[in-house]
């Protein structure tokens, strides 16, 4: 690791303070300094960057990753990819996202047992680039809801997308395993989902299996996510303490209540990106703008924001991370997002950046070493080219990124001509 100071940038630390020119001195994986205005760092033995005026800002988190969602149109399409085949493709997805300048990944299930584990470590060890990434099993579900793809006729588990569990008991066994194969989360299916035939506003796991899925994560340290888009799975991810609610859309006044109430305890990633791309630009693979799922997917859309709306005001946190990977929602495009936040549910362009960065170490469980730019956090960064509050769209243009660092290593090398960087002596 080299020892870096980044001089005449402009710093958007994620604390949701008005950014200020001034040098960041990063030393091994560390800030060690920052330092308002210029020339006040010692640069001796370091890499001087001058950012010629760019924005220096933490590394963005997506709150809702599949690595191995494989931008097929279909969960059946994506659990056929062979393994092999499907763990090459997770590990070019890694690369991807932090192509992306997302420094920090959450799993929200993958398609095979330990796909996940297996590209967390690849990562973890230098393997692979790709961002921090907490691991997720497959998708645990009930018998006939979502996740459960085996013919109808016949109860074939290996046939299914998910795990499929009946009963408290079985749900026990399946979270063991998980935690066996090494998961950092744990992902249940409480709610339905219009693509997959079960109505978004069904609710088919119990509060027996949830609550047993809960105590036994809790017994090995582990978090629990939900997919939740009913009211009710939303009160029953607040009773149960699920850590993190994805999606969220149906959450009527009393899940509201219940969410402000315990609003330190829980995040929700609402996953605007599939319910805009399903409902509008899904036609080439089938789903026409007119057609009633596009429909069931309008209206939940319309609903959703009015639900984040409301819940930004509450100041529940709500953070990016779209669904990305099926064919209509590829990977690459996760900062779409905070465009969608600021045009959509309200934010300013500012706390888009706050829920991207800040309440991404919040997420990771390290809000004290990840998601801002302050002395002593690790130092993962963006240099970017433009001002991200007078623009969010431009996170979404790579060619903007002008470096990437993470773990105080550059992943994307800055421009190396003498105006940008020079070796102090």
């Amino acid at each position: 690791m080299a020892n870096i100071v980044f001089t005449n940038v402009r710093i958007l630390d994620g604390s949701g303070e008005y950014p200020y020119s001034g040098e960041v001195t990063v030393q091994g994986n560390r800030i060690q300094h920052i330092t308002r205005g210029y020339r006040a760092s010692p640069t001796n033995g370091h890499t001087v960057i001058d950012g010629a005026g760019a924005t220096l800002m933490p590394g963005l988190c997506d709150a809702h990753t599949h690595f191995s969602w494989n931008d097929q149109p279909s969960l059946d399409a994506i659990q056929r990819m062979p393994p092999e085949e499907h763990t090459l493709f997770s590990a070019q997805v890694a690369k991807t996202l932090l192509d992306s300048g997302f420094t920090m990944c959450v799993g929200a299930a993958a398609a095979k047992p330990r796909l996940d584990v297996v590209i967390r470590n690849a990562i973890n060890c230098g393997q692979i680039p790709g961002p921090r990434y907490l691991a997720n099993g497959q998708e645990i579900a009930t018998l006939g809801g979502l996740g459960d793809t085996s013919p109808p006729h016949i109860d074939v588990p290996e046939l299914s997308f998910g795990v499929v569990v009946s009963g408290p008991e079985e749900m026990r066994r399946v979270v063991r395993t998980f935690i066996k194969y090494g998961v950092d989360l744990l992902k249940l299916n409480l709610s339905g989902e219009e693509i997959a035939g079960v109505g978004a506003e069904e609710t088919p796991m119990t509060d027996e299996e949830t609550a047993m899925a809960v105590s036994e994560a809790r017994r090995r340290g582990k978090r629990v996510c939900a997919h939740a888009r009913s009211a009710e799975s939303v009160k029953m991810c607040v009773r149960h303490g699920v850590d993190i609610i994805y999606h969220a859309s149906f959450a009527d006044e009393e899940a509201l209540d219940l969410l402000e109430a315990n609003k330190d305890k829980h995040f929700v990633a609402p996953g605007l990106a599939w319910l805009i791309q399903t409902s509008r630009h899904a036609e080439p693979w089938g789903i026409k703008p007119d057609s009633p799922l596009a429909i069931m997917y309008q209206r939940e859309l319309e609903v959703a924001v009015e639900t984040m709306r409301k819940m930004h005001k509450r100041g529940i946190r709500v953070l990016p991370g779209g669904d990305y990977g099926f064919a209509w929602t590829p990977h690459g495009t996760n900062a779409r997002d905070l465009e969608y936040f600021v045009n959509m549910v309200g934010m300013t362009p500012m706390e888009a950046v706050v829920s991207a960065t800040r309440m991404g170490g919040e997420i990771f469980g390290k809000p004290k070493e990840l998601g801002l730019l302050k002395e002593g956090y690790l130092a993962d960064l963006l240099l970017v080219d433009g001002d991200p509050l007078a623009d969010i769209a431009i996170l979404q243009d790579k060619s903007r990124l002008l470096a990437i660092m993470k773990d105080g290593e550059f992943y994307k090398q800055p421009d190396v001509t003498p105006q940008r960087a020079r070796l102090a002596v």
